[in-house]
Protein backbone atom coordinates (compact mmCIF):
# COMPACT_ATOMS: atom_id res chain seq x y z
CA UNK A 1 0.00 0.00 0.00
CA UNK A 2 1.20 3.50 -0.81
CA UNK A 3 2.41 5.56 2.13
CA UNK A 4 2.68 9.30 2.63
CA UNK A 5 6.45 9.04 2.16
CA UNK A 6 6.10 7.36 -1.25
CA UNK A 7 3.46 9.88 -2.39
CA UNK A 8 5.30 13.02 -1.26
CA UNK A 9 7.84 13.20 -4.17
CA UNK A 10 5.09 12.64 -6.77
CA UNK A 11 2.88 15.33 -5.20
CA UNK A 12 5.74 17.81 -4.89
CA UNK A 13 6.61 17.28 -8.55
CA UNK A 14 2.97 17.90 -9.51
CA UNK A 15 2.98 21.18 -7.51
CA UNK A 16 6.27 22.39 -8.96
CA UNK A 17 5.89 25.95 -10.22
CA UNK A 18 2.42 26.44 -8.72
CA UNK A 19 3.50 28.72 -5.87
CA UNK A 20 2.16 26.17 -3.39
CA UNK A 21 3.93 23.74 -1.08
CA UNK A 22 2.88 20.38 0.26
CA UNK A 23 2.13 20.78 3.97
CA UNK A 24 0.99 17.22 4.71
CA UNK A 25 -0.32 14.08 3.07
CA UNK A 26 -2.13 11.11 4.60
CA UNK A 27 -3.45 7.88 3.13
CA UNK A 28 -6.34 6.12 4.89
CA UNK A 29 -8.29 3.00 3.97
CA UNK A 30 -11.99 3.58 3.29
CA UNK A 31 -13.64 0.29 2.38
CA UNK A 32 -12.35 -0.85 -0.99
CA UNK A 33 -10.89 2.58 -1.66
CA UNK A 34 -8.24 4.77 -0.10
CA UNK A 35 -8.57 8.42 0.80
CA UNK A 36 -5.56 10.54 -0.07
CA UNK A 37 -5.71 13.83 1.89
CA UNK A 38 -3.35 16.54 0.70
CA UNK A 39 -2.85 19.78 2.62
CA UNK A 40 -1.33 22.68 0.70
CA UNK A 41 -0.03 26.07 1.70
CA UNK A 42 1.23 29.12 -0.09
CA UNK A 43 4.99 29.03 -0.75
CA UNK A 44 6.49 31.97 1.13
CA UNK A 45 9.94 31.26 -0.27
CA UNK A 46 13.11 31.51 1.74
CA UNK A 47 12.26 34.51 3.93
CA UNK A 48 13.97 35.62 7.11
CA UNK A 49 10.90 37.21 8.68
CA UNK A 50 7.23 37.81 7.91
CA UNK A 51 5.43 40.86 9.33
CA UNK A 52 2.45 41.16 6.97
CA UNK A 53 -0.51 38.75 6.66
CA UNK A 54 -0.35 36.17 3.88
CA UNK A 55 -3.24 35.94 1.42
CA UNK A 56 -5.25 32.73 1.98
CA UNK A 57 -5.56 30.21 -0.83
CA UNK A 58 -8.46 30.88 -3.18
CA UNK A 59 -10.86 28.20 -4.38
CA UNK A 60 -9.44 28.60 -7.89
CA UNK A 61 -5.92 27.91 -6.59
CA UNK A 62 -7.08 24.82 -4.71
CA UNK A 63 -8.98 23.60 -7.80
CA UNK A 64 -5.92 24.07 -10.02
CA UNK A 65 -3.72 22.31 -7.46
CA UNK A 66 -6.23 19.45 -7.23
CA UNK A 67 -6.02 18.95 -10.99
CA UNK A 68 -2.19 19.11 -10.93
CA UNK A 69 -1.91 16.68 -8.01
CA UNK A 70 -4.51 14.32 -9.52
CA UNK A 71 -2.71 14.32 -12.87
CA UNK A 72 0.62 13.61 -11.16
CA UNK A 73 -0.87 10.70 -9.20
CA UNK A 74 -2.58 9.28 -12.30
CA UNK A 75 0.62 9.54 -14.38
CA UNK A 76 2.63 7.64 -11.76
CA UNK A 77 2.03 4.10 -10.60
CA UNK A 78 2.59 4.98 -6.95
CA UNK A 79 -1.03 4.17 -5.99
CA UNK A 80 -1.30 1.02 -8.08
CA UNK A 81 -4.65 -0.14 -9.42
CA UNK A 82 -6.73 0.28 -6.25
CA UNK A 83 -9.18 3.22 -6.54
CA UNK A 84 -8.71 6.29 -4.38
CA UNK A 85 -10.49 9.49 -3.45
CA UNK A 86 -8.39 12.64 -3.52
CA UNK A 87 -9.09 15.46 -1.04
CA UNK A 88 -7.07 18.66 -1.39
CA UNK A 89 -7.34 21.62 0.96
CA UNK A 90 -5.37 24.06 3.06
CA UNK A 91 -4.72 23.46 6.77
CA UNK A 92 -7.65 24.37 9.00
CA UNK A 93 -7.54 26.77 11.93
CA UNK A 94 -7.59 23.95 14.48
CA UNK A 95 -4.34 22.48 13.21
CA UNK A 96 -1.44 22.99 15.65
CA UNK A 97 1.34 25.27 14.45
CA UNK A 98 4.63 23.38 14.63
CA UNK A 99 7.02 24.77 12.00
CA UNK A 100 8.38 28.27 11.41
CA UNK A 101 6.48 28.48 8.10
CA UNK A 102 3.21 27.65 9.91
CA UNK A 103 3.72 30.72 12.11
CA UNK A 104 4.88 32.86 9.17
CA UNK A 105 1.72 31.91 7.25
CA UNK A 106 -0.48 33.05 10.16
CA UNK A 107 0.94 36.52 10.85
CA UNK A 108 -1.95 38.85 11.67
CA UNK A 109 -4.06 36.17 13.31
CA UNK A 110 -4.97 35.66 16.95
CA UNK A 111 -2.97 32.80 18.50
CA UNK A 112 -3.01 30.91 21.73
CA UNK A 113 0.55 29.90 22.63
CA UNK A 114 1.43 27.57 25.49
CA UNK A 115 4.96 27.36 26.88
CA UNK A 116 6.42 25.96 30.09
CA UNK A 117 6.01 29.48 31.56
CA UNK A 118 2.26 29.58 30.84
CA UNK A 119 -0.27 30.54 28.15
CA UNK A 120 -0.57 33.73 26.14
CA UNK A 121 -3.25 34.77 23.69
CA UNK A 122 -2.36 37.60 21.35
CA UNK A 123 -2.02 38.84 17.81
CA UNK A 124 0.90 37.32 15.89
CA UNK A 125 2.72 40.37 14.51
CA UNK A 126 5.96 38.78 13.29
CA UNK A 127 7.48 35.36 12.70
CA UNK A 128 11.05 34.71 11.66
CA UNK A 129 13.18 31.58 11.38
CA UNK A 130 13.60 31.11 15.14
CA UNK A 131 10.85 32.95 17.04
CA UNK A 132 7.37 34.46 16.97
CA UNK A 133 6.26 37.84 18.28
CA UNK A 134 2.85 38.30 19.89
CA UNK A 135 1.07 41.50 20.87
CA UNK A 136 -0.81 40.51 24.01
CA UNK A 137 -3.64 42.91 25.00
CA UNK A 138 -3.98 44.29 28.51
CA UNK A 139 -6.10 42.54 31.11
CA UNK A 140 -7.25 43.69 34.53
CA UNK A 141 -4.11 42.26 36.10
CA UNK A 142 -1.46 42.80 33.39
CA UNK A 143 -0.60 45.65 31.02
CA UNK A 144 -0.43 45.16 27.24
CA UNK A 145 2.87 43.71 26.17
CA UNK A 146 4.84 42.34 23.26
CA UNK A 147 6.24 38.84 23.74
CA UNK A 148 8.90 37.18 21.62
CA UNK A 149 8.86 33.40 22.03
CA UNK A 150 11.48 31.09 20.52
CA UNK A 151 9.83 28.19 18.66
CA UNK A 152 11.87 25.79 20.81
CA UNK A 153 9.92 27.04 23.87
CA UNK A 154 6.46 26.52 22.33
CA UNK A 155 4.63 23.48 23.68
CA UNK A 156 1.46 24.15 21.67
CA UNK A 157 0.19 26.94 19.45
CA UNK A 158 -3.15 27.23 17.65
CA UNK A 159 -5.00 29.88 15.67
CA UNK A 160 -8.08 31.20 17.45
CA UNK A 161 -11.28 31.68 15.45
CA UNK A 162 -12.41 35.29 15.15
CA UNK A 163 -15.78 36.09 13.66
CA UNK A 164 -15.21 39.84 13.76
CA UNK A 165 -11.98 41.60 14.58
CA UNK A 166 -12.35 44.74 16.64
CA UNK A 167 -9.71 46.55 14.58
CA UNK A 168 -11.36 45.84 11.20
CA UNK A 169 -12.70 48.95 9.48
CA UNK A 170 -16.51 49.02 9.12
CA UNK A 171 -17.83 47.75 5.79
CA UNK A 172 -19.65 50.23 3.56
CA UNK A 173 -23.07 49.28 2.25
Amino acid sequence: MATADTLRPVLEQGLDGSGLVLDDVTVSPAGKRRVVRVLLDRDLGDVDAVTEPTEPLSLDEVAAATRAVGDALDASDVLGEQPYTLEVSSPGVGRPLTLARHFQRNVGRLLEVRTAAGESTGRLVAADRTALTLEVPATKKTPARTETVPYADVDRATVQVEFARHDDPPKES
